[in-house]
């Protein structure tokens, strides 16, 4: 069992909607695939794989660093001959040798794409859907039969400010959704307040939504934020200050009585590991968001998964960043509390697969072997043109 060749490559998104800090006009994400020796249907396994939305793409990386030092290994140093498949934390293990540790910053992007490949690969050689691997190896057969899911959106729309976000919600109400996010911090306090209100009138209940500052405010806007937002009971205020601002967060969780969510921008398991220490994060309301895909892969987040336990957390109070199949398969397989989802921006990337709907806020999951890249055929043929096939 030989993983045979692995081509990368860059993705655009770009798209004219902003958040508080950045304009996606030029984004870009990293794409890989990993071919093997193995044969399924008459053909070999393929995995394909991709980082997140949010940072740029890092191929050189991938093809300097990483693709080397897997093709160069011995492979018996990673096929898991028990389970007859690949091996994925051997893997990880092969293409992070010689890496020094810490500096987690776009190493961990390329590796989160990378990672995602191989895990997609693994899966299609046992026969399972990801989400079913990830419940027989790491979660005793227990898994979700759907996930809670949401809508990553609410981005800034000037000239039709109120008008295009209201719409915007009305269109993922119709899509299935329940819980929305939106975007914050990208203009003044009364103008976002105005924005909060449009949107609950759509939604009804301020436990439906969601906002997301993404690491825009000082500690005192923060916090004024935090006043004013208050009464509206969200379902969590997002990344109010810089990810790495440990003692930010831990004053606004003693001054902000709903829940808190972050940790989309911490890009490995020490990370997160002190935004639990230091972070003043609240086990029975706030929630996690660390990406796998922008933070080396699910190899990685298994990891993480042992630091949340080991400081009494949940994985219920676990939430992904992403908006990607790969977050949706470890929100079942794994039992977290759900997954965001990209149904109108980042395309063709975005969302699950194309026959599967959202029904009531949730998404139910396929059995098909992988992650399920080909069931969205935009997707799939898009990677596939990128990459060369």
């Amino acid at each position: 069992m030989k993983i045979t060749n692995i081509r990368t490559g860059i993705g655009p998104i770009a798209s004219d909607i902003r958040n508080a800090y950045i304009s996606f006009s030029t984004m870009t994400i990293n794409l890989v695939a990993v071919e093997t020796d193995v044969v399924r249907d008459g053909a070999p396994v393929i995995g394909y794989g991709f980082s997140s939305n949010g940072r740029y793409a890092q191929t050189g990386i991938i093809k300097e660093r990483f693709i080397p030092r897997i093709l160069e290994a011995d492979p018996a140093t990673y096929a898991d001959e028990a389970n007859g498949t690949i091996d994925p934390q051997a893997v990880w293990r092969t293409f992070m040798s010689n890496e020094k540790p810490g500096g987690h910053g776009d190493r961990a992007h390329a590796a989160g794409a990378l990672d995602m490949a191989v895990w997609d690969a693994t899966a299609k050689i046992a026969g399972k859907p990801l989400w079913r691997l990830l419940s027989e190896r790491y979660n005793g057969g227990q898994f979700d039969e759907r996930v809670l899911v949401y809508p990553g959106g609410g981005y800034y729309y000037p000239g039709k400010e109120l008008d295009g976000l209201k719409a915007e919600m009305h269109g993922y109400q119709e899509q299935g959704y329940k819980h929305v996010k939106m975007k914050i911090g990208g203009a003044d306090l009364a103008l976002d307040v105005k924005r909060i209100e449009a949107v609950l009138e759509v939604v009804g209940d301020g436990s439906h939504l969601a906002v997301d500052a993404n690491g825009r405010f000082d500690l005192e806007t923060s916090l004024a934020y935090g006043r004013a937002m208050e009464p509206y009971g969200l379902f969590w205020y997002e990344e109010a200050g810089d990810p790495l601002d440990y003692r930010l967060n831990a004053v606004l969780c003693e001054h902000y009585a709903g829940p808190i969510a972050t940790g989309e921008n911490l890009f490995s398991h020490q990370d997160a590991r002190n935004l639990l220490r230091y972070g003043g994060m609240r086990p029975d309301r706030d929630w996690i968001q660390v990406d796998p895909a922008l933070s080396y892969g699910l190899s990685e987040y298994l990891r993480f998964l042992d630091v949340v336990k080991a400081h009494g957390w949940s994985p219920r109070r676990l939430i992904p960043h992403g908006g990607h199949q790969l977050a949706l398969n470890m929100a079942a397989g794994l039992q977290m509390g759900g997954s965001e989802s990209y149904p109108g921006v980042f395309q063709p990337y975005g969302g699950f697969a194309d026959k599967l709907p959202i029904v009531d806020g949730y998404a139910t999951l396929p059995e098909d072997p992988g992650l399920g890249i080909e069931l969205k055929p935009k997707m799939y043929s898009e990677i596939r043109r990128l990459l060369d096939y």
